[in-house]
């Protein structure tokens, strides 16, 4: 009889099976070895020891990447290396190394990966946000920066800001005595101020907002766009997004999103608007493309992409701000009545806050400062890749490393913040710290080039319904619940929401 071996032997396929896993595995070793020494010669900062293969994912493991983070740069420094599977990671999370990062390196760490989800959603990543660094994302964000979002054009949309605000309280005051979902009334103004802007309309009449889908929408991208996809970590095997059903799920929402937008659009070019009406951003951008741009003309999927970026990120992180700002404001009874008394003071008996009127509400915009240290809308930035070798605190990092800005830590550093985990908008009544991008304590916005361009038009959009509730209203939640009763949970994504909607009781106020 022959021996187990030599049945063996005699197998073609089983052969063939452990010749491949032999290969496998010196090829494993080697490869590791590769890296243990490319790693000892550059000098790659500190970090967790690795897994074969997976490197350091399993310590990602979860939902709230943000804390997983945060957690190991607690452990091993304010700037760690993480191998995610077989993407070469940095994580940075103090305002000092932030600084290295969006400052001191930032055009050598000023391109974008190449993330599945954002290739497929954005038109193989030709808008703003995830275009790599080149001749066009230079084009397309000058555009955005001098022709989109202008201080001008930013002003041309006060009118928009006032009327919203206006049905903003005309929907809560119908409500009253009743409990109302304010989140549900927070989203619908994001949503319109944004449409307004961009596609020179609102949708939330006759039912439109919800036979577009628009929340569900909303809801898909954000959770699509930010979540930890395997295959975003194994780009050699991107045939894994078809096996989780990203890649299914991520075409159903483009061509949603393609078709509302195609519809926009016609109706745009087919608008009898005349020469020196009001613009919004789809007849700005179908003008530069009719201009007679040579080098870099834009194509319509060009269009489509910067569309969404306004569109969506717009409506999220304004909502995401307002949520957690009324939520914090509603749970601390003493900020909230320091808040009103300046508000209340300065508008008087006219009943409607004027932007002229929000300079000088310090108070105010202390309170929008504490929200964005406490709960960035983008807790962890859209991620950097390095085109060249840097070097930062003395670590060596070579080129195509991928860059994490854990926004979320950096606003919770102790290091850096007295009491972090508490809402008290004083500590910036006492310093010029901002969120423009050059202070790196807190950059809910970012920093350097990648920032986020729409900063002129996020400030205004938040400050003034803020502060118009405020005036409008007291506040208090529904008959049996406390503040200890919120559910103040997180839902991770591109951004960060609640994961339960603010429910209360909105009584008007009579001057």
């Amino acid at each position: 009889m022959a021996s187990p071996f030599q049945l063996l032997q005699e197998s073609t396929t089983l052969e063939t099976i452990q010749s491949f896993f032999i290969f496998t595995t010196i090829f494993l070793l080697i490869l590791l070895k590769f890296r243990h020494g490319r790693s000892r010669k550059l000098n790659l900062p500190p970090g967790p020891s690795k897994l074969p293969i997976i490197g350091n994912l399993h310590q990602l493991a979860g939902n709230m990447p943000h804390l997983s983070l945060c957690h190991l740069s607690q452990k091993f420094g304010p700037i760690i290396h993480l191998q995610l599977g077989e993407i070469p990671t940095v994580v940075v999370s103090s305002a000092r190394t932030a600084k290295e990062v969006t400052k001191t390196h930032d055009l050598a760490l000023a391109s974008r990966p190449q993330i599945f989800s954002a290739k497929h959603l954005f038109y193989n990543c030709t808008d703003i946000a995830f275009s790599p660094y080149g001749a066009y994302w230079r084009h397309i964000r000058k555009l955005c920066v001098l022709e989109l979002l202008s201080a001008k054009r930013v002003e041309s949309f006060s009118f928009i800001r006032k009327e919203e605000v206006a049905s903003l309280v005309h929907r809560i005051t119908e409500t009253y005595p009743g409990t109302i979902n304010l989140s549900k009334m927070l989203g619908i103004y994001a949503n319109e101020i944004v449409c307004r802007a961009t596609f020179g309309r609102g949708f939330t009449g006759g039912g439109e907002y919800d036979r577009h889908g628009f929340q569900n929408m909303l809801d898909e991208y954000q959770e699509l766009l930010g979540g930890l996809s395997l295959g975003d970590f194994f780009p050699s095997m991107e045939w894994i997004h078809t096996i989780t059903g990203m890649k299914s799920r991520l075409e159903r929402l483009f061509k949603r999103f393609d078709c509302f937008f195609n519809e926009v659009i016609e109706m745009h070019l087919n608008s009898k608007k005349k020469k020196g009406d009001h613009q919004d951003f789809v007849d700005v951008l179908l003008e530069s493309k009719n201009r007679d741009v040579r080098d870099l003309p834009l194509t319509m999927d060009n269009i489509k992409a910067i569309i969404l970026d306004m569109f969506a990120a717009g409506t999220d992180t304004n909502f995401i701000t307002l949520d957690w700002g009324m939520t914090e404001l509603v749970i601390n009874p003493r900020v909230i009545k320091k808040a009103q008394a300046e508000v209340r003071s300065i508008v008087g008996d006219r009943r409607n806050v004027l932007e002229d009127d929000l300079p000088k509400m310090k108070y105010l915009k202390a309170i929008i400062k504490e929200i964005f240290r406490l709960h960035p809308p983008v807790p962890v930035l859209v991620p950097r890749e390095s085109m060249e070798e840097v070097t930062i605190d003395g670590y060596v990092i070579p080129a195509k490393t991928r860059f994490f800005v854990n926004a979320w830590a950096i606003g919770r550093d102790p290091e850096t913040w007295k009491n972090p985990e508490m809402f008290e908008p004083e500590r910036f009544m006492e310093t010029n710290i901002d969120y423009k991008g050059q202070d790196f304590e807190l950059i809910p916005f970012g920093a350097g080039r990648r920032s986020c361009p729409a900063i002129a038009f996020a400030t205004p959009t938040v400050e003034l319904p803020l502060a118009q509730l405020l005036y409008s209203f007291d506040w208090e939640l529904p008959p049996g619940i406390q503040a200890k009763d919120l559910d103040m949970t997180e839902v991770f994504g591109i951004s960060m929401h609640r994961k339960s909607n603010l429910f209360v009781v909105a009584k008007p106020y009579m001057p």
